[in-house]
């Protein structure tokens, strides 16, 4: 089964959405899923350089106790999901075109997962700016990747008009949220809904196929 996770990094659900999905394809364990990450972005407007988090914050929610309420169910969710973050401390909302770039090569190279959670955990628990082309090569060079070549291929903008059309199809598809799952291309799922609910969308995609006529 083909699993499209359309989603982006800065995204706290669309990193639960990930561990859900984590979780419901472990309740099937008879399935072969290959599930690919698809750019999504937030707001590309920012600023390769990025910007102050809180400010941005402040800006795009500018009611404090709703700041804080939304802040608090995001924390119970995550410690339910086994999540460790520190969204009041990340310093910078950067642009995620870059990131979304490193996972893309890193698909290239057998390397999604790595690469994906090194991504994440430099965002929402390091507290590193992914837009930075230094700290995404560090990510990389971990997981196995070429250091320089990451290094040349940010320099020169390397798929960057690539990343930003995909996101630019998904909006025209009528994708306005994320985290959005496609199963098998049958089922959309949209959301960070529960693995229960997941595998229940897994199943029926997979009973579409079993049922679909054969040319």
């Amino acid at each position: 089964m083909q699993i499209d996770f359309i989603a982006d990094v800065v995204c706290p659900w669309c990193y639960l959405g990930w561990r859900r999905l984590e979780k419901a394809l472990a309740m099937r364990p008879d399935l072969k899923a290959t599930v690919t990450w698809r750019p999504y972005q937030l707001d590309p407007t920012l600023p390769e350089e990025g910007v102050d988090r809180k400010n941005y914050m402040a800006a795009k929610f500018p009611n404090l106790e709703r700041r804080a309420e939304i802040g608090k169910v995001l924390d119970q969710a995550a410690a339910e999901d086994g999540i460790s973050w520190n969204l009041a401390e990340i310093p910078v909302s950067p642009n995620t075109n870059a990131a979304h770039r490193l996972i893309r090569w890193a698909q290239g190279e057998g390397l999604q997962g790595p690469v994906l959670e090194g991504v994440l955990a430099a965002y929402f628990t390091e507290l590193r700016d992914i837009g930075d082309p230094v700290v995404l090569a560090d990510i990389g060079e971990k997981a196995g990747m070429d250091r320089l070549r990451l290094l040349q291929a940010f320099s020169e903008g390397v798929d960057k008009d690539t990343v930003a059309r995909e996101h630019f199809q998904a909006h025209q598809a009528g994708v306005s949220g994320v985290p959005f799952m496609i199963f098998d291309g049958k089922i959309a799922v949209s959301g960070a809904e529960s693995p229960e609910r997941l595998v229940k969308a897994i199943d029926k995609a997979r009973e579409t196929a079993a049922v679909a006529p054969t040319a």
